[in-house]
């Protein structure tokens, strides 16, 4: 595995790798989803439209701004999260925003330097009308239970403490994460199930399965993925309650680090799950359902339409 810019060594890799290789015999021993008994998705009852910005295109998604003029502000370490930086809509008049907690993967930054991944999510994200905060972890190496944690704590601070409280609606809130971030996705989803949406980008979850999982989730991998494997990756998708809202895609040619750059594949998938879930905008389910207008990039797509 070639250097992670500094940080993701081969010795990274490959303990993470083999930690990998033992979860997906622990998912397989798990047994399909059908088989457990499911509830009701609390995140998809009694919802009421919170449409934002013109009617969607699929230029629209594609591009790299949406509608919304963005503004930033850094975020000091405390309050249960190492700090990072808050992305949000600058545009007063249509209310409160949805939120979304961007979680970043093992050893990696989210915003901070010498090398954040995640950073160029945050305008992308805002300018389509969501107050985005992408954090930094306590310590680097903190595995999935903590950085769920951190998670939502941020989402607190974010919606009772925060500069930006009053532009974002503390009941439509979201997560997503890379790697051991996207673990925290699955820790997230599981213990507050008030959440609007869960998205997994190549998510690593050594201490759980989504088994639990009743929030609307995203999964997407990578074909060339030699760390979150496919096999391990269909293996966790597959703990899935069948009765959750989801939808699993693979990523053609994509290797673990594909989500550090800037993208629209991710985003043409990532946008429309946040609008149908976070703002139960069903003007974007064209969008995913019943097929993908454009699918040159996705060797794998399985919804389970219609989502709204």
């Amino acid at each position: 595995m070639r250097q992670h810019r500094g940080r993701w060594s081969r010795s990274t890799g490959a303990v993470l790798a083999a930690a990998v290789l033992a979860s997906t015999a622990a998912l397989t021993l798990a047994g399909p989803a059908s088989a457990r008994p499911t509830t009701s998705n609390p995140a998809t009852a009694s919802v009421k439209s919170t449409q934002r910005g013109p009617n969607p295109t699929l230029a629209m998604i594609e591009a790299s701004r949406g509608p919304f003029a963005t503004a930033q502000q850094n975020v000091a370490p405390g309050n249960g999260f190492h700090g990072g930086t808050v992305y949000y809509p600058t545009d007063t008049s249509q209310g409160t925003w949805g939120a979304l907690a961007i979680i970043p993967g093992y050893t990696a930054r989210c915003v901070n330097q010498p090398a954040p991944e995640e950073a160029w999510m945050g305008p992308w994200l805002s300018s389509f009308g969501f107050v985005v905060i992408c954090i930094e972890t306590n310590s680097p190496n903190d595995f999935d239970t903590a950085r769920g944690q951190e998670a939502l704590a941020a989402l607190n601070w974010l919606t009772t403490r925060s500069p930006v409280k009053n532009r974002v609606d503390p009941n439509r809130l979201s997560v997503m994460g890379h790697s051991m971030g996207g673990g925290g996705v699955v820790y997230a989803t599981e213990h507050q199930p008030s959440l609007k949406a869960g998205i997994g980008l190549a998510p690593y979850s050594p201490s759980q399965n989504m088994s639990s999982d009743r929030v609307p989730t995203l999964v997407l991998g990578g074909q060339n993925d030699p760390t979150v494997t496919p096999s391990y990756l269909k293996g966790l998708y597959a703990t899935m309650p069948s009765t959750t809202k989801s939808a699993f895609a693979q990523i053609a040619g994509a290797d673990h680090e594909f989500y550090r750059t800037a993208n629209n594949v991710m985003m043409k998938l990532v946008i429309p799950w946040l609008k149908i879930f976070v703002d139960s905008d069903n003007r974007y389910e064209q969008f995913l359902c019943p097929k993908l207008p454009d699918a040159a990039k996705i060797s794998i797509y399985q919804p389970k339409c219609p989502y709204i």
